[in-house]
């Protein structure tokens, strides 16, 4: 049976990047060894980190004046290494989910947070909107996708002073202009490679402005001034990440796998808004491309594990929903194919015709 990989996170890959990077996992370049046994300090895996680099600058657009870095920690240790390296006074955040909270919380380590804006008052089920950004703030972070609550900001954001942003899951997903950005970084394990590599562009001028001592290892321009060679950098998904770059590439880049995204995501929104069942969770214009959530309707609620059984045994992984939400959530990247979220499109409909009342 077809699985059909609806993983919130790691999650889908695309199968040139898993099936080439089995390969060089057996053999690298041809040089009898494993990728996972080289030297990082190789002229072989310099040209990796080399590529994956220039498609990272060169698919996102990225002006000169940002460099491109590549550590580990995952995002959750960006969360402390924002405010260690950018929070002199003050710094605002936008609280629209788990990882925005989780940021914020972290950041106050450091000084004064302002929480401009929060959407918890109803389960983060929106982008807060209309709220005033402080000038006198070192940066202004926010959580471009919400993976657990299904909530995204589409657009890029007009911010007076530094703007940071969580763009774990939604990165090349859509079209950003990097330049309104001081800083975005991310774990890879949604839309690019699998857990082990973390993604900082940063743009350089906004380094080195802090008063406080950072440790080596926590300062951006440790790695920069290394090109992410300060330590062992995660060689293996940062081969898988210049795989499916290149895979991005192929496949027409950012502006058309937004198109794609937005197809799915039209797709499946769309049944679920005329399902007599099924009901979003989210306000529609605040809708995530990438985690779309969803429960039954107060009246069917006690369908729930029925239709977790029916799609799961229909080859559907991964859509049961966050225990913050509930329900389901099918998680579409941009290497999820279509045919796959009109499988789970049917399994919806078919399902309603057994148990519609």
């Amino acid at each position: 049976m077809k699985k059909h990989n609806f993983n919130a996170g790691p999650s889908i890959l695309p199968q040139e990047t898993i099936t080439e990077t089995a390969k060089a996992i057996l053999d690298f370049n041809g040089s009898g060894l494993s990728l996972m046994e080289i030297s990082h300090r190789s002229k072989d895996f310099q040209s990796v980190l080399d590529e994956t680099t220039d498609l990272f600058k060169e698919l996102l657009n990225i002006p000169s004046g940002y460099s491109v870095i590549f550590l580990g920690g995952g995002a959750s240790l960006q969360f402390c290494m924002v405010p260690f390296n950018l929070l002199e006074k003050k710094a605002a955040y936008l609280n629209t989910g788990t990882w925005a909270n989780k940021a914020e919380k972290e950041a106050k380590l450091f000084g004064e947070v302002v929480e401009v804006a929060s959407s918890k008052d109803a389960n983060y089920n929106y982008i807060p909107k209309d709220y005033k950004i402080p000038s006198d703030a070192d940066y202004f972070h926010i959580t471009t996708n919400n993976t657990i609550f299904g909530t995204e900001i589409h657009t890029d954001l007009e911010s007076p002073v530094t703007l940071v942003a969580d763009m774990s899951s939604d990165i090349f997903s859509r079209p950003v202009d990097v330049s309104k950005y001081g800083l975005i970084y991310g774990g890879a394990q949604k839309n690019l490679a699998p857990a082990g590599v973390t993604f900082v562009v940063v743009k350089d001028e906004i380094l080195g402005k802090v008063t406080r001592k950072i440790p080596t290892m926590l300062d951006y321009r440790t790695h920069v001034e290394n090109g992410s060679m300060f330590n062992t950098p995660p060689v293996v998904p940062i081969y898988a990440a210049m795989e499916t770059l290149r895979w991005l590439k192929k496949n027409g880049g950012v502006e058309a796998a937004y198109k794609r995204n937005k197809e799915k995501a039209e797709m499946l929104y769309g049944e679920i808004d005329r399902n007599s069942i099924f009901k979003g969770t989210c306000q529609v214009e605040d809708r995530s491309l990438m985690n779309v959530c969803f429960v039954m309707k107060d009246e069917y609620k006690e369908y729930e594990a029925d239709f977790l059984k029916f799609a799961t045994d229909r080859g559907m992984v991964g859509i049961k929903g966050h225990r913050s939400v509930g329900g389901f959530r099918a998680s579409i990247y941009n290497a999820m194919p279509i045919e796959s979220v009109q499988a789970l499109v049917n399994c919806m409909k078919d399902f309603e015709k057994q148990t519609a009342k």
